[in-house]
């Protein structure tokens, strides 16, 4: 296993800051384009999902113990699943046409039918079942769960297919098919972790010593980069895919809990609890922040879905405008 040390000298080295031109400032990069209320719905809300077939969103409500299932067409809620523990990741499998809802409380993946929402199974993983993703290559789902361990679990049959050992809890992690690898963050052994999917096991760790509390991540395929958002302090690093070698180090939003590139305009956004999201260009001479966008405090989950151009931010109850109903704010981007 190789690790990669990175000081406080190359980090200076790699921050690629630079400001950009007041006219490519002047227009706000993401324009809110619409509001969907979650009634009944306190607490926290964590990740997200979108079944594109059926323009459904799926949204994990940890406080409530409930799923929302949303219709994008017609922009409301339209079906709750309710007598979860602690819903954290969400995932959609269209192959097996099965939605997959990690459970903190009872440590469970809950499986459901995609075309009536029937319950399909669950695998049980004994404690804090977390991110999930679905791995278009194998067509598994792949969850985060426990003091530490990554698992693969047949979506069909919600039969555990293999485990992967970690140091500590795994947080937001991403999939690399073409390379069979996965980037985990593990904030508690204060490591990016890459293992080897086909293998099961650790080939690689990337520490940065002067960062702690990794816990968003994104992956872009065609450029070969990784971006972590860290809390304390609140940096974004973007790293080469390849070694870990710093690419850009840039200060961020606080609280963040989403990060994801946008191939489409060379972005890159940054979700944070403390009531904004951080939008970010991407050039050959470094990273230029394009605007910092107000959504409400605490609404710090997002997912951005490029098929559909729309960037989507979970608000807790209290969201200016809609009383007490908690919602969803849906973003578009602006060229």
């Amino acid at each position: 296993m190789r690790a990669a040390v990175l000081s406080s000298k190359i980090f200076l080295a790699g921050a690629l800051l630079f400001a950009l031109p007041r006219s490519v400032r002047a227009a706000e990069p993401l324009v809110l384009d619409r509001t969907i209320a979650l009634n009944d719905v306190s607490g926290r809300i964590d990740h997200m999902a979108i079944d594109l077939g059926r323009q459904r969103l799926f949204v994990a409500e940890l406080g409530n113990g409930t799923l929302d299932v949303i219709d994008l067409v017609q922009g409301k809620a339209v079906r709750r699943i309710g007598g979860l523990k602690e819903p954290q990741g969400v995932a959609y499998a269209p192959g097996a046409d099965v939605v997959a809802v990690a459970n903190g409380g009872d440590g469970t993946v809950r499986l459901f039918r995609g075309a009536d929402l029937v319950p399909a199974g669950k695998a049980e993983f004994g404690e804090d079942a977390d991110n999930l993703r679905f791995d278009a290559r194998t067509g598994l789902l792949v969850v985060g769960y426990g003091s530490g361990g990554l698992a693969m679990i047949d979506p069909a049959t919600a039969s555990l297919i293999g485990r992967i050992p970690l140091p500590a809890h795994p947080e937001g992690f991403q999939l690399d098919p073409a390379n069979h690898r996965a980037f985990i963050n593990v904030p508690d052994a204060r490591q990016i972790t890459i293992v080897d999917l086909a293998a099961s096991r650790q080939t690689a760790t990337w520490r940065l010593p002067n960062f702690r509390a990794n816990f968003p991540m994104a992956f872009d395929a065609e450029r070969s980069r990784v971006a972590v958002a860290f809390r304390s302090p609140p940096r974004l690093v973007i790293l080469d895919a390849n070694d870990g070698r710093v690419i850009g180090n840039l200060p961020s939003c606080g609280d963040a809990d989403d990060v994801f590139f946008d191939g489409k305009r060379n972005r890159i956004y940054v979700s944070c609890g403390d009531g904004t999201v951080d939008v970010w260009l991407q050039q050959a001479s470094g990273y230029g922040r394009l605007g910092s966008i107000p959504t409400s405090p605490g609404a710090r989950t997002a997912l951005f879905v490029s098929q559909i151009d729309r960037l989507f931010v979970a608000a807790r109850a209290g969201y200016p405008g809609l009383g007490s109903a908690a919602a969803i704010l849906v973003f578009r981007p602006a060229d």
